[in-house]
């Protein structure tokens, strides 16, 4: 029956006869007896293993598109395509099931990166147009441990220039087979027509007018996380993004466009429920608080409403207390445990509820967090004036955090408004940003953030982060800012490519007036123009070496380093493990190390969870070792003994039980094997034996008795990786 319908859809399509699943407003069977032939002439596609199909006919806000869908006992494929033809998406499942054993050990990646590209490739030349090509970046994907596919991108090149359309290819493996490729199309992304390649302006003149728009601010930073010295930095400014249209010299701000375009009314109503939700789910019962208020030191919530009250800059005098929700932190060094309190004050104001929420420590009563939620009405007016709201946040800083208020400047981006500066706007409260402020620069890491209410001048939201431990570097011997700023410059690359612009609408086409008909008065064309663009991100520019500062999450590659391989026989399984993150923390391997029970523990833990440094590792991290290693197969809890050294054979009974093998070594009378050392090989143990060496886990003499080390068990791990 099966292959009767196939033969149907074949001859269906070979015919041109209706299909009648595939009627939809707006497509004809006609229209996907057509499409549906180009899609199979452009990939070359075999359909006949496919039972079913059917297609969708899917009107987009600029171009229509079909989807096509095939299914049967060998998988499914699905590719949407143009009117035309064009392929923007294609996908394809195998429901072959895997071979081999669901086993315990990861296995490393395997495939050719070169054939893969090549296929990858091959496949872009059958779907890509007239004008377009494609240099597909590295691939990604076979960088950590069962990894099965090769993904490419790649930016789509017009006339041999860059432009904002990309496109993704996945390739298994195993076989080089395309699995997966998507791609964007002018018809979907922008209106009108491709310019020509040819540029008016030279790169020279565009380099100068983007330059202009650059600018940066020197202000202290701390390089990464564990620096406890800020050094100072020149960073770029918010500032918007511009290009140089390549045809007229014209410099453009190509933010303000796309703003305008998507232009929307009102904003949504000031508040911080989110904030306080998270705040208020973090607490503990009734029956806990009770037992919390007795830890020596915790204020009872009415001594925390009474200091709270005693501000009056937090106008609680209309608030009512209306819940008081105790947390218990984690247990610091010193064996005492922090305890925050979340009081919540709320009161009516017509149909309205207003509420405000304070975070504090239990202990001290010092305010953490005020969060406030209040309706916005575009009606009303503010009562308080930026000037005045300015004024109580400074009183306010300088009366209660008067040491730190001396270190403290109001802090704004270049750029940006602190606050609404008109005020008259309709407004429900002004935030207000103090950064900390030494030698005359900013340190905007350390902060104080005061929100003023617009009806009444109280404070209604407050945030800190400053840390008396950070010390600050001198500002002598900074660069000139002219010298930053060529520094800077020398990170970017000027490009001459196509980039979408927003332009009015003016056509009286259906797509046009779809658009209007949305709301929109512009919409994405394509310009040549020159645009700044760089591989990587970049934090600044150090004040005083000129270098690039980097963020610390860039230099921060994953791999796993150690200092004492040189001359080890086992250095190039132990490097490669390290790749994929499988070793051990602390710069020390000790390859020839003899091999405890909790050192091989260690080792497979990192297999998929995280390396640990054996030495330094908590109790904790050992019992969540421990427990990945039963779950795992390695050993039974009634097993356990971190200190004992292992031998040669237990080595291997651990690494295969890990790898799911063991109920097989342990089957009797089927094994044999050919050690110089066999007849030493006990009964028990010989399936082991047998399957190490078919695994190629051993070569050589067995040794069972012999003493594992370090090195053994990575270079028997990797080959059990390499099944």
């Amino acid at each position: 029956m099966k292959k009767l319908l196939s033969l149907l859809l074949s001859i269906l399509l070979l015919t041109g006869a209706a299909l009648p699943w595939a009627q939809a407003a707006g497509g004809t069977d006609g229209d996907l007896d057509r499409v549906t032939r180009s899609v199979k002439s452009a990939l070359d596609l075999d359909t006949d293993g496919y039972t079913d199909f059917r297609g969708n006919y899917e009107e987009g806000e600029l171009a229509p598109l079909w989807n096509l869908y095939w299914s049967g006992d060998a998988g499914s494929l699905s590719v949407s395509a143009l009117t035309d033809g064009t392929i923007t998406d294609y996908y394809v499942t195998n429901s072959e099931p895997s071979s081999g054993p669901d086993q315990g050990v990861p296995g490393f990646p395997k495939g050719d990166a070169d054939q893969a590209s090549a296929a990858a490739n091959a496949f872009l030349k059958r779907v890509l147009g007239a004008g377009e090509s494609v240099e597909l970046k590295e691939p990604s994907g076979m960088d950590s441990l069962d990894s099965t596919t090769y993904r490419f991108s790649g930016t789509i090149l017009l006339n041999g220039l860059p432009s904002p359309l990309t496109c993704s290819v996945t390739v298994r493996a195993a076989d080089n087979v395309v699995t997966r490729f998507r791609r964007d199309v002018p018809e979907t992304a922008f209106l009108g027509t491709i310019p020509s390649a040819d540029a008016s302006v030279t790169r020279a003149a565009a380099e100068q007018a983007l330059r202009s728009e650059q600018s940066l601010r020197l202000e202290y930073i701390l390089p990464d996380e564990d620096s406890t010295t800020a050094v100072l930095c020149y960073l770029p400014d918010s500032v918007h993004t511009f290009y140089v249209d390549a045809k007229t010299g014209k410099l453009v701000d190509l933010t303000a466009l796309e703003q305008d375009m998507y232009k929307s009314g009102a904003g949504a109503a000031a508040g911080d429920t989110a904030a306080e939700t998270e705040a208020a789910e973090n607490g503990l019962s009734q029956a806990e608080q009770e037992g919390i208020r007795q830890l020596e030191g915790v204020q009872s919530s009415e001594a925390l409403d009474k200091a709270l009250r005693a501000v009056p800059e937090y106008g609680l005098s209309r608030y009512a207390l209306a819940s008081a929700r105790y947390s218990v932190g984690q247990t610091a060094e010193d064996g005492e445990a922090p305890v925050t309190c979340v009081l919540r004050y709320s009161r009516t104001s017509g149909e309205d509820v207003l509420a405000r929420t304070f975070t504090v420590d239990a202990r001290t009563g010092q305010v953490q967090t005020l969060y406030s939620s209040m309706p916005w009405d575009s009606e009303q007016k503010a009562a308080v004036s930026q000037t005045k709201a300015q004024a109580a946040a400074e009183a306010f800083l300088k009366a209660y955090y008067g040491d730190r208020y001396t270190h403290l400047d109001l802090y704004e981006m270049p750029g940006e408004e602190a606050v609404p500066m008109d005020s008259g706007a309709s407004v429900s409260s002004y935030t207000f940003r103090f950064a900390r402020k030494e030698n005359g620069y900013f340190f905007p890491e350390q902060y104080y953030i005061v929100r003023i209410d617009a009806s009444d001048g109280s404070v209604c939201g407050f945030s800190f982060q400053y840390d008396e431990a950070v010390s600050f570097d001198t500002p002598e011997g900074v660069l000139s800012a002219q010298a930053a700023m060529d520094a800077w410059m020398d990170t970017y690359e000027v490009t001459l490519g196509y980039l979408l612009v927003p332009q009015k609408l003016t056509g009286s086409d259906e797509v046009t007036r779809r658009l209007q008909q949305m709301g929109l008065t512009s919409y994405y064309y394509l310009k040549l123009g020159y645009s700044l663009e760089r591989e990587e991100t970049c934090r600044g520019i150090d004040a005083k070496s000129g270098q690039v500062v980097l963020y610390s999450w860039q230099s921060d590659d994953g791999d796993l380093t150690y200092g004492d391989l040189a001359g080890s026989w086992a250095q190039s399984d132990i490097q490669r493990l390290a790749r994929y993150g499988v070793g051990y923390l602390g710069g020390a391997f000790q390859p020839g190390k003899a091999l405890t029970q909790w050192d091989l523990v260690c080792l497979l833990y990192s297999l998929d969870r995280m390396a640990l440094d054996p030495a330094q590792a908590t109790e904790q991290a050992r019992d969540e070792a421990y427990a990945a290693a039963y779950a795992r197969g390695t050993l039974t809890r009634s097993e356990r003994n971190d200190s004992a050294v292992l031998t040669r054979s237990q080595l291997v009974r651990c690494l295969l039980d890990s790898a799911g093998y063991g109920a097989v070594a342990q089957l009797k009378g089927i094994f044999t094997c050919a050690y110089p050392d066999r007849s030493s090989i006990p009964a028990d143990e010989l399936g082991y034996a047998a399957l190490a060496q078919g695994l190629e886990l051993v070569q050589g003499r067995y040794n069972g008795r012999g003493t594992a080390t370090r090195a053994q068990a990575a270079v028997m791990l990797c080959r059990l990786m390499d099944r």
